[in-house]
């Protein structure tokens, strides 16, 4: 069996990146939400991104709601380490590699069955080796693991994303998610190009960032172009940079196509919607390719969900 070990300090310095090297060596904590695993749902392990050592696998991953990777139990028990951490005056379970020594996060006990734990592990911290790579880097003997996803892959592949923008995201989000077909909504800033945008950036108007929704839905169940004939009835998309009192080009009417099916589906709708004479003006909705997606804060997910009556200018129209 492959044996692992902590590289030397300038090794670190060269293989990580600033943030990997402040998580794991210096016990960091990179921000929620804006990390690159929390919500990877891909089939595969997890490994100690310094010293390589198995940690965790995509099979125990779960949703924990706090934006950062939670797993339920550890791939290889004896690789990971608990320790008494009372560095923020409150006693907490740090989790470390045992071979590498990394700093990986915090073990609670607040996480689902079977176990009852919630391993909130630093992305910083873990490097992701999909399943089809496992016989090349090593990782092989893992693979009979995944062995029964194989069997059920035409069940996890009916899973297709849209991202689409028509004003104030809170509304959106909230007639999307309720959709029968849809299986998850967030909502986040996309087609500008400012990185790592918060709502701070995006409400100033110049990041060239719109409020979107991502939706993920079943195909099976519901077509794009019935996901789309909703989005035309949500909102208006006749106005520029506007929807009710919300002004702005982050407002704006957009859907943003993942590949060329979804570009036609959507050029096609939007052409039906123009002559259907329902609306006076012409449709200005943007037909854009999209682009990177960032999550915005957790107090604007579901946020009709959490303050039901809150403000919103969406309804669907028939």
């Amino acid at each position: 069996m492959k044996t692992y070990t902590k590289p030397s300090d300038a090794e670190l310095h060269k293989t990580l990146t600033k943030e990997q090297y402040e998580v794991t060596q210096h016990e960091a904590t990179e921000p929620p939400f804006h990390n690159a695993f929390w919500d990877s749902k891909k089939p595969g392990i997890y490994v100690d991104v310094a010293s390589g050592e198995p940690l965790f696998s995509s099979l125990d991953k779960f949703d924990s709601g706090t934006g950062w990777p939670s797993f339920t139990r550890p791939l290889e028990d004896e690789n990971v380490e608990r320790r008494e951490d009372r560095r923020l005056f409150m006693k907490r379970t740090e989790v470390r590699s045992k071979h590498g020594e990394s700093h990986l996060g915090h073990v609670f006990d607040d996480g689902p069955a079977p176990t009852g734990l919630r391993y909130c592990i630093n992305s910083a911290a873990l490097r992701f080796i999909p399943v089809e790579k496992l016989e090349a880097e090593g990782y092989g003997r893992y693979l009979p693991l995944f062995e029964h996803d194989k069997d059920e892959s035409k069940a996890t592949s009916n899973r297709t994303v849209a991202t689409l923008a028509g004003g104030c995201f809170w509304g959106m989000e909230d007639i999307l998610r309720a959709i029968p077909g849809v299986l998850e909504t967030r909502v986040g800033y996309t087609g500008g190009k400012t990185k790592n945008a918060t709502y701070r950036d995006v409400s100033r108007g110049d990041t060239g960032h719109a409020e979107a929704v991502e939706v993920v839905f079943d195909p099976a169940k519901l077509s794009y172009e019935e996901l789309l004939g909703y989005f035309f009835r949500m909102h208006d998309p006749t106005t520029v940079n506007r929807q009710h009192n919300d002004v702005g080009t982050q407002y704006r009417s957009a859907i943003f196509y993942h590949d060329d099916e979804q570009r036609q589906i959507a050029e096609r709708v939007k052409e039906r919607v123009a002559r259907s004479g329902k609306w006076d003006g012409p449709i200005v909705t943007e037909i854009v390719p999209a682009g990177e997606f960032w999550t915005a804060e957790d107090y604007h997910q579901k946020y009709l969900e959490k303050h039901p009556g809150g403000y919103s200018c969406h309804y669907l129209r028939d």
